[in-house]
């Protein structure tokens, strides 16, 4: 599927266990590494402190049976895959993480953040229920502020207002480095697989110098575009043009982005945490008050635990135009109950488009997936 591709996709590809040398020298040298696990923790203000986040999120179903021992069965297989990985010690990245930053996006992940918190120090960034009125803005902010003392204190470090401003530039370049590459698919046909955008970005996290990751994405998508422009076109202009949403994917991308594209689809379009949703925000350096300005850029990611989530509706009608979607599918994973009761909003709005809409709910083990595959190709069927 990528043999035409540029090989620096197989470098991200492979970015997750280079990263653990990597952050082994960052400690070695004496730095401090916090583990994170979504796209509401601010960025910003732990570069400012000098320490390196890195996402700990489980994308395997190996650890699970640890986790069950001490979690409920019919939980989140990406809590259970996280937590697993941490009580088993088989993580590198929790291991060597000073500092555990959770936030309390869903209730399974709050109280597994309490069970987290026996192992390692963990934070809890305290999300407002959703984002009508001044009032949610006021309470985030008061919560980065929190934040932002703890970490002075715990490490005896100075975050100031110009560092802060410094730490958003070089977040926002990044993103829109992102943003970049990821628009790229908006070109009939699109210039790369969706699964290879998607491994790409997922491997940027592990890239722990900004600069660096942001030379690398733009090195890639002007090779793209340069492939592209030169005539070579890895993806059938007959490929159905997939928008992919939903819960974070990362565990079970093989399954139904993989299954999706050899089945004669492209994913054109990721509106998931690590695709587009979290990354057209960015934080206004030059506001007054630079910790509401990143508090407000990060409440205005639309996610399903946000009542009402009109901005996720809002933006994925913006998508389904921008990146000529022929079929939306929807990856959920199993008692996930945000995005699975949102999953008829976003049906809703699908069809309100006139663009056909299925939806998958899975977890991490392998035994659906021949019948997603099935689905998937029947899916594709009715767009022909």
């Amino acid at each position: 599927m990528t043999q035409s591709l540029p090989e620096s996709f197989a470098e991200f590809g492979e970015a997750r266990q280079k990263g653990f040398l990597r952050v082994k020298e960052i400690k070695e040298q004496g730095g401090k590494v916090a583990g994170v696990f979504c796209t509401f923790t601010p960025l910003e203000i732990l570069d400012t402190a000098g320490i390196t986040p890195v996402s700990l999120c489980g994308m395997s179903d190996e650890t699970i049976p640890a986790a069950e021992a001490h979690l409920p069965k019919n939980l989140c297989p990406l809590i259970k895959s996280s937590y697993g990985f941490a009580v088993s010690d088989k993580c590198p990245y929790t291991y060597f993480s000073d500092l555990i930053v959770g936030e309390t996006t869903c209730d399974g992940k709050k109280k597994m953040y309490e069970l987290l918190g026996k192992l390692k120090d963990t934070y809890i960034l305290h999300l407002p229920q959703g984002i009508a009125g001044d009032d949610a803005l006021e309470f985030w902010t008061r919560e980065l502020r929190r934040f932002i003392t703890y970490l002075e204190d715990r490490f005896q470090v100075r975050l100031t207002d110009a560092a802060l401003r410094q730490a958003a530039r070089v977040r926002n370049e990044e993103r829109a480095a992102r943003l970049e590459l990821m628009e790229l698919q908006a070109l009939t046909p699109p210039p790369a697989f969706g699964y290879d955008i998607y491994k790409t970005l997922e491997g940027l996290g592990f890239c722990f110098d900004r600069q660096e990751a942001i030379d690398k994405v733009r090195s890639l998508t002007a090779q793209l575009r340069a492939d592209y422009d030169a005539g070579k076109r890895p993806v059938s202009p007959h490929a159905k043009r997939i928008l992919v949403t939903g819960c974070p994917i990362g565990g079970v991308l093989d399954k139904t982005v993989r299954a999706l594209e050899e089945k004669g689809g492209v994913a054109v379009c990721f509106e998931n945490c690590s695709g587009i949703k979290a990354m057209h925000q960015m934080v206004d350096t030059e506001a007054e008050d630079i910790v509401q300005a990143i508090a407000r850029r990060y409440l205005s990611i639309g996610c399903a635990v946000m009542t009402p989530d009109s901005r996720r509706m809002a933006l994925l009608k913006e998508l389904l135009q921008t990146f000529r979607v022929d079929g939306v599918v929807e990856i959920d994973l199993q008692a996930c109950t945000p995005y699975c009761v949102e999953s008829f909003w976003i049906r809703q709005a699908a069809e309100a488009a006139g663009v056909p809409y299925l939806a998958l709910e899975t977890d991490y083990s392998q035994a659906d997936g021949g019948q997603l595959s099935t689905r998937l190709e029947a899916f594709l069927e009715i767009l022909e």
